[in-house]
């Protein structure tokens, strides 16, 4: 059971963050689909629902999507449907269910780190870079590798490249979490290539890109590109599988996403 002492609402970015510092043992509260399922006892709450961070935008070379953007949000704005061939609209198009996909927010799934996030895998794939309140933009990489202080997740910026994308995982049904997932995407020349919940984060594979960068992609390249991952990655187990399971799936679901690619190339 979630139980809140005391929940605040900024007037401003510069308050939560003030508060965030402040107060130790704070808590940022996205859309709370994760939170509410432990035990856990908050003393203070800080609430960014008026701050007008639930808006996708559109500039010349971006799109930036509010930290406090729903997950439904990202799956059904055109903005998002047309990014990259759809693929971060449709690493979310399975969680879980409607209902929870409304109240989920990118911004939580993707500040909390989750190891079994899919749009975090999506993210990766289109080179995200985020912009924090205090420390300003880093990539999205950076961020899953190091360790930060505390701060206020403002949006997920995405870059406009000519991204061919695509997802793919595996899942017990339709709607539970990824057993493994994986995007891939594909930029003239240049290639990325991420799984994640393995069950640990998401992470690009360089010796698959470098192999497609130096190959190019075709349908057997994109069968050994499968072989290199699951030959490069480490996978463990969790409730959901096993990391031998995980490694014998991770070439197919690897080059069933750059077979995707090719098509639409």
């Amino acid at each position: 059971m979630l139980e809140i002492e005391n929940i605040i609402f900024p007037a401003n970015l510069g308050e939560a963050l003030a508060t965030v510092r402040g107060i130790p043992g704070s808590v940022v509260l996205g859309g709370c689909g994760y939170l509410r399922l432990g035990s856990r006892k908050i003393r203070t709450a800080i609430d960014l629902a008026r701050l007008g961070l639930d808006k996708i935008v559109e500039t010349a070379d971006t799109v930036e999507i509010g930290a406090m953007v729903t997950l439904r949000d990202v799956e059904t704005d055109a903005l998002t449907v047309g990014l990259a061939g759809g693929v971060l609209a449709k690493s979310v198009e399975n969680i879980v269910g409607v209902q929870l996909r409304k109240c989920v927010t990118l911004g939580g799934s993707v500040a909390g780190r989750y190891p079994f996030s899919d749009p975090i895998t999506a993210l990766m794939a289109v080179d995200a870079e985020l912009l924090f309140h205090g420390r300003g933009v880093i990539s999205l990489q950076d961020y899953l590798e190091g360790k930060w202080g505390r701060d206020i997740l403002v949006k997920i910026i995405v870059p406009k490249r000519q991204w061919i994308a695509a997802f793919t995982s595996v899942r017990k049904s339709v709607t539970d979490y990824a057993v493994l997932n994986c995007a891939v995407s594909k930029s003239g020349q240049d290639y990325r290539v991420v799984v994640g919940s393995r069950p640990s984060r998401a992470l690009r594979v360089t010796t698959a890109e470098n192999f497609l960068r130096e190959n190019g992609l075709t349908k057997k390249s994109a069968v050994r590109a499968g072989e290199l991952a699951a030959e490069s990655l480490q996978f463990g187990d969790n409730p959901r599988g096993s990391g031998e399971y995980r490694k014998k799936i991770c070439p197919v679901l690897v080059k069933r996403a750059l077979l995707e690619v090719l098509d639409a190339a």
